[in-house]
C-alpha cells in the first residue's frame, strides 16, 4: 500500500504525520546557522614568527628559508608561498583539497617543532601555527572617534569599556580591536650618552629585569597575628623607569634618564587607523561555529543604541560594517521567490483544473515540504 493511498484512507493519520514533520522542521530551523556564505575551512595553514628588529634579508635566511626546507616533505602540499617582512616571517601552506585541515595542522607542527632548534635563539618566542578558519572574518564593525583623546586613551576606552558590553551578546566568540594601540613605557636610547659610560644596550635589559619585577615575599607569623608580605617591585610611572640605577660604581650612578629618553606612549607606533584625517580605533565582532547573525545583529543594535546614549560627550560611534545587511536582504528575497512561485502554481492549478479547492491545495503541501526541508539541513550541518 503507497504512501498516498494510506493517506486518503486514514485522513488523521496523515494530519498526525504532517503535523509531526512541522514539528521537526521547526526543531530544525531554531537551530540553523543563519550566515552569508557556507562555513567551508579551506585547507591552508600558516606559520606565523616574530624577531623584532631584524630586517627582511636576516628573517628570509635565517627563519624563512629554514621552515620552509622543512615543511617542504610534508606530504599533500599544493603551494606554499612566504613573506619576509621587518620583523616578521609569514608563511602560507595550501594543501590538497582532500587533507584534512586538523591533519595538516598537526603535520605542519612537527616540521616546526624540528626545524626550531636551527632558529636564533633570540627570537621572540616559538613560530606560532594556525590553520584557516571560515569564522575568523568579522561580521559586523564599530568605530570609535574623538577629537578631543588620543588613540592610545581610545584604545584603552575601547579595550575596557566597549568590549566589555559587546563580547557578552550570545554567539559572540570574540572581539577585536583594529587599530589599537595599547599603553607601554617607550625608552629611546642615546647611544652617544650610553658608550660615553661604557655601557650596551645588554646593560639596560639587565637592569629592567633585575629591578622591574615583583617576587613572592611569603608572610610573617606570630602568637595570633599571621600577615601577607607583598613586595612592590614593578616600575608603574615614568620617574620610576628614569630613575632606574643602571651602573653603581666607586665614580658615579647611572640612571636610564642619563643615557635615554623614557616616555608613557603606545606599543605600537607603525599603524594607524584613520578616517577622513582623523585617528580612530575600530571593535569588530567575531561570531562563534554554527551562530546566528541574524541574532547577533539584532542583539548588537540594542546595545549599539544604549552605547551612544551612555557615550562621553567628546565620543562618537559609528557603524563601519555590517556584513549582516546583504543576508537579510538575501532572506527576503528567497521569501518573496517563494511566495511569487506559489501563487504561479495555484495559477497554473487552477487554469487546468477550474477548481479552486484543488488550486489552493499547494498552500498545505508546499509549506510543510519546505519546513520538513528545515530539519534535513539540520541534520547533515
Amino acid at each position: 500500500m503507497s504512501i498516498s493511498t494510506t493517506s486518503i484512507k486514514r485522513p488523521v493519520l496523515a494530519i498526525v504525520m504532517n503535523l509531526v514533520i512541522i514539528l521537526f522542521g521547526v526543531i530544525g530551523y531554531n537551530f540553523l546557522g543563519i550566515r552569508e556564505y557556507p562555513s567551508i575551512d579551506p585547507t591552508v595553514v600558516s606559520v606565523r614568527t616574530s624577531y623584532p628588529g631584524a630586517n627582511s634579508d636576516i628573517i628570509e635566511s635565517q627563519i624563512t628559508e629554514p621552515l620552509e626546507k622543512s615543511i617542504n616533505s610534508i606530504d599533500g602540499i599544493r603551494n606554499i608561498s612566504s613573506s619576509s617582512n621587518q620583523g616578521s616571517s609569514n608563511i602560507t601552506i595550501e594543501f590538497n583539497l582532500g587533507k584534512d585541515i586538523d591533519e595538516a595542522a598537526n603535520d605542519v607542527r612537527d616540521k616546526v617543532s624540528q626545524a626550531a632548534r636551527n632558529l636564533p635563539k633570540d627570537i621572540d618566542g616559538l613560530p606560532t601555527v594556525t590553520k584557516a578558519d571560515a569564522n575568523s572574518d568579522n561580521i559586523i564593525s564599530m568605530t570609535v572617534q574623538s577629537d578631543k583623546r588620543s588613540v592610545t586613551e581610545l584604545s584603552d576606552f575601547a579595550e575596557n569599556v566597549i568590549a566589555d558590553r559587546i563580547q557578552t551578546i550570545p554567539g559572540v566568540s570574540g572581539v577585536q580591536i583594529q587599530g589599537q594601540r595599547k599603553y607601554a613605557m617607550r625608552i629611546r636610547i642615546d647611544p652617544n650618552k650610553l658608550s660615553s659610560y661604557g655601557l650596551t644596550s645588554s646593560d639596560i635589559i639587565t637592569a629592567l629585569n633585575n629591578e622591574n619585577v615583583e617576587l613572592p615575599s611569603g608572610k610573617l607569623t606570630g602568637a595570633t597575628t599571621e600577615l601577607t608580605v607583598k613586595t612592590l617591585g614593578k616600575l608603574t610611572t615614568v620617574e620610576e623607569f628614569r630613575n632606574l640605577i643602571i651602573k653603581n660604581d666607586s665614580l658615579n650612578v647611572v640612571k636610564l634618564q642619563d643615557v635615554s629618553q623614557v616616555d608613557l606612549g603606545s606599543e605600537n607606533e607603525e599603524t594607524v587607523l584613520r578616517e577622513s584625517g582623523i585617528p580612530m580605533v575600530a571593535v569588530a565582532i567575531l561570531p562563534q561555529p554554527g551562530a546566528n547573525y541574524l541574532e547577533i545583529s539584532k542583539e548588537f543594535n540594542k546595545r549599539y543604541e544604549k552605547l551612544v546614549a551612555d557615550m562621553p560627550s567628546d565620543i562618537k560611534l559609528n557603524v563601519s560594517l555590517d556584513s549582516t545587511l546583504f543576508i537579510k536582504r538575501s532572506v527576503t528575497e528567497v521569501a518573496e521567490t517563494i511566495l511569487i512561485a506559489l501563487v504561479l502554481v495555484i495559477l497554473i492549478i487552477y487554469l487546468f483544473f477550474r477548481d479552486w479547492a484543488i488550486a489552493f491545495r499547494p498552500l498545505i503541501d508546499i509549506p510543510v515540504s519546505l519546513i520538513a526541508t528545515f530539519f534535513i539541513m539540520y541534520i547533515f550541518g
